[in-house]
């Protein structure tokens, strides 16, 4: 019996939306080495594009080393060196100002996944029909959720929605949170700007990714969320779990096939 495993199929989208002029949202995307990541700049602060492209210029070094442990590590020491950089560029600049962003990012090993953030930057996982989403906001909202002061349903419309916490660049003592889980077949994650989530629902997001492919799932999603307004930066990566045998993997030369979804 032949063995089998997971590699991984990626689409990407981003657009500046229907109101900003400059996308400040920027993204990595690594198949090579099970690396995909989102960064998007903090619009309320001086050169939020220079902060997001910062971070993706850090971390398209990334080393995966042996093990999903090893893997974690740097990218969480790279994260913490991109931090470093934006704090000296910052300060170094007539007046000193603040250059942020958010980051999440999705890493993959020996089917097994890590999800490394600081922010409201997003990652979902779709499985079985069932959307959830990974990583946590770091926000006041969410917060206020957890206080028990503020209903998830009445987040989005807080007068403070865009108060973020944590973010690239704005404190020296940055903490980075870190979700761990195994890969399952055809599980579909979504590593995503607040662009989108802001402008689209959790059940039109798990709408979108039901659909055949994951090309027609980025546009669906992208077309949505400008739909809905557009009012920021949208970027979405949507990365897929498909199952192979060695032998399949042997005909490409990459360590991405194409594959239907299972039903």
């Amino acid at each position: 019996m032949m063995d089998r495993r997971i590699v991984y199929n990626c689409v990407t989208r981003t657009d500046a939306g229907n109101v900003r002029k400059l996308n400040e949202d920027s993204l990595l995307s690594r198949s090579d080495i099970g690396l995909w990541l989102v960064a998007d700049g903090m619009g309320g602060h001086d050169a939020g594009d220079f902060a997001s492209q910062a971070i993706v210029a850090e971390l398209e070094h990334a080393d995966p080393g042996d093990d999903m442990a090893q893997f974690e590590e740097d990218v969480r020491r790279r994260i913490l060196d991109a931090n470093d950089f934006l704090i000296r560029t910052a300060e170094a600049a007539t007046p000193p100002k603040t250059i942020g962003s958010t980051v999440v990012s999705l890493l993959v090993s020996q089917q097994r996944f890590a999800c490394v953030w600081a922010g409201d930057s997003r990652l979902y996982r779709y499985r079985g029909a069932q959307l959830e989403q990974v990583s946590k906001d770091h926000s006041l909202v969410q917060q206020l959720v957890d206080a028990g002061a503020l209903r998830a349903d009445e987040a989005e419309s807080h007068p403070q929605a865009n108060v973020i916490t944590r973010a690239v660049g704005a404190n020296r003592d940055l903490e980075i949170d870190c979700v761990k889980g195994a890969v399952q077949d055809w599980d579909i994650f979504l590593v995503c700007s607040d662009g989108l989530t802001k402008m689209v629902s959790d059940a039109d997001i798990a709408t979108a990714l039901s659909l055949p492919n994951l090309d027609a799932s980025a546009d669906a999603l992208l077309d949505l969320a400008l739909a809905n307004g557009g009012r920021d930066n949208v970027t979405l990566i949507l990365v897929e779990a498909v199952p192979v045998n060695d032998a399949v993997i042997d005909e490409y030369e990459d360590d991405t096939v194409s594959g239907s979804r299972s039903t």
